[in-house]
């Protein structure tokens, strides 16, 4: 018996060798060897061992708030609004069994503020692979819904992706990036999606998450932003109820905005509205020191300086936010 019991776990460890070795190739050889190790080691499902090689949905949506919200204060710079918001409302609704509809977030600002990179933390933070998983989906406006007329194409496929996605996976993420892009009318196709239905045709959408990323709004928020430091007062002490209604409205009634007369507005299915602060010389600053180690270079603050003195800001009195955020600090570094 002693000696019988090797052989098994030999065989065992060999099936799950073999199974790593052709799980790029064929997922049906994958799933004939996992289930016979699972059948000689008897300590695992057969789940358990195939989600070792393949990515699986999870059964409850995972957030690591600790992680997140590290990652959030260490790599998003002038976004205190942003952190405190977000950090809340996915741990919120992460710890919520039985929420009573998806989380919908809708990020604002001007690029370079670190809206996409957020989006990327998030996704991170709740699948694995992030940006790759495939229960993360990015949408962009301008690749993905181009041309106006095809509205009514657009909306019936963005139905079918999405309902056949979320029947995949409960806890998918989607991202449509460019939203102040999109042609007004596609996004109110998801509207069903984001209510508080139990079900719609069997399938449940209460725990995907939905976030926009528009640039439209940006100009609402440089003005309560400018206000405040006109006024003596500290950019920290800026509130989300100081605009997030004006936001919204303002949104509504852009005609520049993919959210332009939205249902989703005006059946307020839309959860947050983030605002992302215009970013200053000393955030400029911040980026580039970020960046260098990120490449792994030790932080040079001449470079840092000039780096950021090569940026130009507004308003043109004033001075005092960057134009570009942090976008283009990657390529100014290039040449330093």
């Amino acid at each position: 018996m002693p000696a019988a019991g090797r052989l098994g776990s030999g065989a065992a460890l060999w099936l799950l060798l073999a199974a790593r070795t052709v799980a790029a190739i064929d997922p049906i050889s994958v799933s004939v060897a996992l289930g016979a190790a699972s059948v000689l080691t008897g300590l695992v499902t057969y789940t358990d061992l195939y989600c070792r090689f393949a990515e699986c949905c999870p059964k409850k949506q995972r957030l690591n708030e600790t992680a997140l919200k590290l990652e959030l204060e260490e790599k998003l710079f002038g976004q205190h609004l942003a952190t405190e918001v977000i950090l809340k409302a996915l741990t919120g609704f992460t710890n919520n069994n039985n929420p009573r509809k998806p989380l919908t977030l809708s990020l604002h600002g001007w690029a370079g503020t670190g809206k996409n990179f957020v989006s990327q933390i998030v996704a991170e933070n709740l699948h694995a692979k992030g940006l790759k998983s495939n229960f993360v989906h990015l949408f962009v406006s301008t690749l993905h819904f181009p041309h106006e007329q095809q509205t009514k194409l657009y909306q019936d496929q963005l139905q079918q992706w999405i309902r056949g996605n979320v029947s995949a996976c409960a806890s998918s993420v989607f991202i449509f990036d460019e939203m102040d892009k999109l042609h007004p009318g596609v996004i109110d196709a998801i509207k069903p999606f984001l209510d508080y239905y139990e079900q719609i045709d069997g399938v449940s959408y209460r725990k995907a998450i939905f976030i926009f990323l528009s640039n439209a709004g940006g100009d609402l928020i440089t003005e309560t932003a400018l206000e405040f430091w006109r006024t003596g007062r500290k950019r920290e002490d800026i509130q989300l109820k100081d605009m997030e209604h004006v936001l919204s409205v303002g949104v509504f009634n852009n005609k520049h905005s993919g959210l332009w007369r939205s249902r989703l507005i005006d059946r307020n299915l839309i959860d947050y509205f983030i605002p992302f602060l215009p970013l200053e010389y000393t955030h400029v600053k911040m980026c580039v020191r970020a960046e260098m180690r990120a490449r792994g270079s030790a932080v040079d603050e001449d470079i840092v300086t000039r780096v950021a003195d090569e940026m130009t800001f507004f308003p043109k009195d004033e001075k005092i936010y960057s134009d570009r955020g942090c976008k283009t600090v990657q390529s100014r570094l290039d040449f330093q």
